[in-house]
């Protein structure tokens, strides 16, 4: 029999203790979400100074993001199979290893292989984060912390870009690669001493999907690059589209039949009886898009359409990080204290289709104080809903899959947003290309330096907007302006969708147990279960009976007939025939 386990001292913890239990966990977030972003406005003179080509810079960016979704639902899984604390610790050093090798990058295809290495440190990271976050504190409280978490995640993306700039203009580029490495550093420290983990109840052998492993890395690798190459590389109709399209679907279908009788899923399809699980992933799938979008077209449009250097785009985006983060730290806060989240995500996501219908109003010459209200909007919107998902899918799932719930949120907001922004960008290059032709219609250049300007339009590189003549600037910012407001446009409708997704999902009360108290409960449950049966299998045997002593019989040391209850009812039968 299994000995009840005493309740563990977690249940007493004051905040200060749990901030500092989660102290190398947030660390870790902030480092992961950091090495996405910081790189993102100095990857032109990284690609040039390692005389790399057009392919080989999109390669750098799709490595990371491939490498990012495949091993999110991988880390997940093992969450709950083995030692979670080594796991963050593998995937921070991981992280720790690419990202030196990266900053001593002597060309472009190494660049490319280490950023696959950063892409699965990067994708344990934002995996299990939230896992451990969950084992150590319960729904009801975790929204404060969670919130805390998603301001650093916040601060990371968009704050990265700002950072990225200042580094390039003073250090160089590859400066970029080395700041994440002190905190990384002082995440691992702190995780050695301060994080405490149960670990995983296990009666049996682990047993680890290889085949499902493959097919899903297979699978996503290729849809990914399908779609992010689709119609550059290559046309969508030729045998290389072609191929890679039945590849991708071949092998997504064989993954996902394999889940469904292999003994330990990646992605259990039994999550997807949960309401909730399936909502939220509708949910993160429409918020994904709207996140990477704002991410990566803000810094666009800042020094495209308004002409201005990687610092000041960087200073530009503070409004969107003053909205997001303080939406994310307030809110969580009021979820933890009120225990009442669906207003909250529902109004968050409402704000979320204000904020992208905002952007797809946006022009070159658009006031910037309305541009910084449109950026506070929409980061508020987003810093609402974003962490929240996870927490209502953590309240309402088994602690033994929580793991494997948590990763596939972020996987498919992962999946969504890269192929949402890859599609968004396609947009954005036809349409600049329709308004720079329309708005050079009729022009006649009069310098040699705007016909150099013009030559360069035509070969297809994103241009220097600052070194334009003034009459051609003018025109390419307008162009890009209005490209960056038609890319938003394909956001609205999945904003929409999101909130119809919230709308729907059950408004469970937030638990304020922690996923490690379930599991002792269950285990308890299971310890007295276990002790029930063992009565109940000796009762189910027969009751035993003292006959009746015949009359005269001495009342010591005689011996008395013992009958089974079983038996008596036979003999009852048998004498009834």
């Amino acid at each position: 029999m299994t000995t009840p386990i005493s309740p563990s001292s977690e249940t007493t913890r004051s905040a200060r203790e749990v901030f500092t239990a989660i102290s190398g966990l947030v660390v870790g977030m902030f480092v992961a979400v950091l090495s996405g972003t910081v790189v993102s406005t100095s990857m032109p003179v990284i690609i040039a100074d390692l005389g790399g080509t057009q392919s080989q810079y999109t390669w750098v960016i799709t490595a990371s993001l491939l490498a990012t979704a495949v091993s999110t639902p991988i880390w997940g899984k093992l969450a709950d199979l083995v030692d979670r604390k080594v796991l963050v610790q593998l995937s921070l050093i991981l992280f720790t290893v690419g990202t030196v090798i990266a900053g001593f990058s002597t060309d472009t295809n190494m660049l490319i292989a280490v950023r696959v290495v950063q892409g699965i440190g990067v994708g344990g990271l934002m995996s299990l984060v939230m896992i451990a976050v969950a084992l150590i504190i319960s729904p009801r409280e975790r929204g404060k912390y969670m919130g805390v978490v998603g301001g650093i995640m916040a601060l990371g993306t968009i704050g990265g870009p700002l950072l990225g700039g200042l580094l390039t203009d003073v250090w160089g580029w590859r400066s970029n690669f080395f700041v994440g490495v002190p905190f990384a550093i002082l995440a691992i420290v702190l995780l050695q001493f301060t994080l405490h983990l149960p670990k995983p109840q296990r009666d049996t052998k682990v047993s680890i999907d290889y085949f499902g492993i493959v097919l899903l890395a297979v699978g996503v690798s290729t849809l990914l690059i399908w779609v992010s190459m689709g119609g550059n590389q290559f046309d969508w109709d030729s045998s290389t589209s072609i191929m890679l399209a039945v590849t991708a679907g071949v092998a997504i279908a064989a993954f996902i039949t394999v889940e469904f009788f292999v003994k330990e899923p990646i992605v259990p399809m039994s999550l997807f009886r949960n309401r909730t699980f399936t909502l939220s992933v509708i949910a993160s799938i429409a918020i994904g898009v709207s996140m990477f979008a704002t991410s990566v077209f803000l810094a666009q449009y800042f020094q495209l359409a308004r002409g201005a250097t990687p610092t000041e785009s960087g200073l530009m985006t503070i409004p969107m990080i003053v909205g997001q983060m303080g939406a994310s730290i307030i809110i969580g806060q009021l979820v933890s204290r009120f225990g009442k989240w669906k207003g909250w995500m529902l109004l968050g996501s409402v704000l979320t289709t204000v904020g992208v219908s905002l952007m797809a109003t946006l022009r070159y010459d658009t006031p910037f104080g309305l541009v910084a209200t449109y950026m506070v909007v929409l980061g508020a919107g987003l810093g609402m809903v974003m962490q929240n998902l996870t927490l209502i899918v953590q309240n309402d799932t088994a602690p033994q899959q929580l793991g494997a719930a948590s990763s596939n949120v972020n996987f498919f907001r992962t999946i969504a947003g890269t192929i949402g922004v890859t599609i968004m960008g396609s947009l954005l290059s036809s349409s600049v290309a329709t308004y720079v032709k329309d708005g050079l219609e009729g022009f006649v250049p009069a310098s040699q330096e705007e016909v150099d300007a013009l030559q360069h339009l035509g070969s297809g590189d994103v241009p220097k907007v600052g070194q334009l003549p003034e009459t051609v600037r003018s025109i390419v910012e307008s162009a890009y302006g209005h490209g960056i407001a038609d890319a938003f446009i394909i956001a609205i409708p999945l904003a929409v969708i999101a909130v119809i997704a919230i709308a729907f999902i059950k408004n469970k009360p937030l638990s304020t147990k922690n996923a490690a108290e379930q599991l002792r409960e269950q285990a308890e449950e299971s310890a007295i279960e276990v002790s029930q049966a063992e009565v109940g299998s000796s009762a189910s045997t027969g009751t035993i009976r003292i006959a009746d002593l015949e009359a005269g019989s001495p009342k010591t040391g005689s011996v008395t007939v013992l009958e089974r209850e079983d038996e008596r009812e036979r003999e009852r039968e048998d004498r009834g025939r």
